[in-house]
C-alpha cells in the first residue's frame, strides 16, 4: 500500500510549515486561531438554541401536532351478555392542513363570559373548561354541508352483528337531534368521508372505544375518527346496548364534549346510563352557541 503523501505550501527557499512551530509567535497565531474557532462554535450553538426555542413556542401556540387522552368507563347494569365495565377514550390533536380552513370566529370575551354565566345552569360546561384549560373546540356549522360519516363493516370480527351499524348511526342522529348546527350523512365512500368509524376485536388497554379528532389553530374541529371494540379486553362480547352507549359517548367527544363529573350523564367518566341526559343536551347546545378557542 502506498504511503500517504503530505503536501507542503512552500515558496522559494521556504521550509515546511511545521518547521516554524518552535517559534513563539507561531504558537500564538495557532492559539488565536483556535480561540476564534471556539467562538464560532459557541455562536453556532446559541443560534441553534434560539431556533429550537422558536419551534417550541410554535408548538405551544398550536401550529404543530399535539394530543391528549381522556377515558370513560361504562358501568355494569342489568342486561344480557354485557361486560362488567368498558372504557371509552378520546384523543385530540391540532393540524394545519387538509380541508379548506374556516375563518377565525369573532371573539368578544365579555360577551362570551356573559353567555357562559347565563347558559351554565343545567350544564357541565365548567367541567369541560376545567379539563381543557379554559378552551372550547367544536365543528363549524355543517347544516348545508353535512359531515360525511363512513361506518366500516365488522363482519370479519367474532361476535359482529349488522345491527351495530344501526346502533352507531342512531348515536349520530340522537346528537344531531339536540339542535346543534351540525348534520350527518352516511356514505359508503371512505376516502372523502369527514368521519370514519371502525371496529376492532378489542383494545389492549381497559377501553372499548376511542375517538381521535383534529382541530386547526382556531380550535375548529376539522376531522375525526372513532374506533369501537366488540370485546372487552378481558374477552367478554359487547351487546347492542353497550355498543350504542359507547357510540353515544364517542360521538359526544367527536362533537367537542369532554367528560362530566355527574354519573347521570352519558359523558361521565363512568357511564351508568344508556341515553343522553338533559344536561348532555343542554351542554352540547351551549357549546355550539360559543366561538371555539380560549375563554380566558
Amino acid at each position: 500500500m502506498a504511503s500517504p503523501r503530505v503536501s507542503y505550501c512552500a515558496h522559494s527557499g521556504a521550509k515546511p510549515l511545521f518547521a516554524y512551530w518552535r517559534a513563539p509567535w507561531a504558537r500564538l497565531v495557532v492559539l488565536v486561531w483556535m480561540k476564534r474557532t471556539d467562538l464560532m462554535l459557541v455562536v453556532t450553538t446559541v443560534a441553534m438554541g434560539g431556533w429550537i426555542a422558536v419551534q417550541a413556542d410554535t408548538v405551544r401556540r398550536g401550529s404543530a401536532p399535539e394530543t391528549r387522552q381522556s377515558a370513560a368507563v361504562i358501568a355494569d347494569v342489568p342486561r344480557a351478555n354485557a361486560p362488567d365495565d368498558a372504557d371509552a377514550g378520546a384523543h385530540a390533536g391540532v393540524v394545519t392542513g387538509g380541508r379548506t380552513r374556516d375563518a377565525a370566529p369573532a371573539r368578544d370575551l365579555s360577551d362570551i363570559h356573559r353567555r357562559l354565566v347565563e347558559g351554565e345552569p343545567g350544564t357541565y360546561i365548567g367541567d369541560i373548561l376545567s379539563e381543557r384549560d379554559s378552551a372550547l373546540a367544536r365543528w363549524p356549522e355543517r347544516l348545508v354541508d353535512p359531515l360525511r360519516v363512513w361506518i366500516q363493516s365488522g363482519d370479519s370480527i367474532a361476535d359482529w352483528k349488522p345491527e351495530f351499524i344501526d346502533q352507531t348511526r342512531d348515536a349520530f342522529v340522537t346528537w344531531q337531534n339536540t339542535g346543534v348546527p351540525v348534520a350527518f350523512v352516511f356514505t359508503r365512500d371512505s376516502v372523502n368521508a369527514d368521519v370514519h368509524v371502525t371496529w376492532r376485536d378489542h383494545f389492549d388497554e381497559q377501553i372499548s372505544g376511542k375517538t381521535m379528532w383534529a382541530r386547526d389553530e382556531n380550535w375548529w374541529i376539522v376531522e375525526a375518527n372513532i374506533s369501537i371494540a366488540l370485546h372487552h379486553n378481558r374477552g367478554e362480547a359487547l351487546d347492542a346496548s353497550a355498543v350504542r352507549a359507547i357510540a353515544l359517548h364517542e360521538v359526544g367527544h367527536l362533537l367537542g364534549l369532554d367528560h362530566s363529573n355527574d354519573t347521570t350523564n352519558i359523558m361521565t367518566a363512568r357511564v351508568r346510563v344508556r341515553d343522553l341526559s338533559n344536561a348532555d343536551r343542554a351542554t352540547m347546545r351551549l357549546l355550539y352557541t360559543l366561538p371555539p378557542g380560549s375563554v380566558k
